[in-house]
């Protein structure tokens, strides 16, 4: 698989998932019910939204281009050949 598809792909689901929070957003702001507590309402709906795509985008980045674990010098050799790490 080309690198290019890759990253074109992945570019698109962040876009595509931006797109729609912020189309969730818009609808929030305009269906909001009327009164006194209007603000509260927006400022917590769109608030979620923003967090909610927040919490998806990072692990969904997260899981794309995740971290090296890191390696212990402290194991045994025989550890590594029985598949099992005791700790």
């Amino acid at each position: 698989m080309e690198a290019g598809k890759s990253d074109n792909a992945t570019t698109s689901a962040i876009w595509i998932a931006l797109v729609i929070c912020a189309g969730l957003s818009v609808v929030v702001w305009f269906a909001s019910p009327k009164g006194p507590d209007r603000l509260v309402w927006r400022s917590v709906l769109i608030g979620s939204i923003i967090c909610m795509y927040l919490m998806w985008m990072i692990t969904y980045m997260a899981q794309l281009h995740p971290l090296i674990a890191p390696k212990r010098s402290d194991l045994r050799a025989e550890a590594f050949h029985h598949g099992g790490v005791s700790l």
